[in-house]
């Protein structure tokens, strides 16, 4: 799994059938670059996630790739390759707590 940021949302009016009524977001992965971190460090790249849950732009969520993904949207022979499956709540790191939910 991968914590990531949801930077936005991704609009595709013509798509695969197989994603009619999904909804896609923008995701960018977070990184903590050393056991006595303090802080997220944005990774360098985005992802297009699939959104099940309703997540919405700023919030921490988990995201799944590959045949996890797949599994996860309920349909093994999706054209999916990243989901979300998780709106993160707090993240607590060595007794630091490097994000709660607003």
């Amino acid at each position: 799994m991968i914590l990531a940021r949801v930077e936005g949302s991704v609009v595709a009016t013509k798509k695969n059938t197989k994603m009619l009524g999904n909804k896609f977001l923008l995701v960018r992965p977070l990184v903590i670059d050393s056991p006595t971190a303090k802080e997220w460090k944005p990774g360098t790249s985005t992802l297009v996630a699939v959104d099940t849950l309703g997540a919405g732009e700023g919030e921490i969520v988990l995201v799944v790739q590959g045949s996890s993904a797949r599994l996860a949207a309920d349909d093994k022979d999706s054209p999916v390759d990243a989901v979300v499956i998780g709106i993160v709540d707090t993240v607590d790191v060595a007794k630091t707590i490097l994000y709660k939910a607003q």
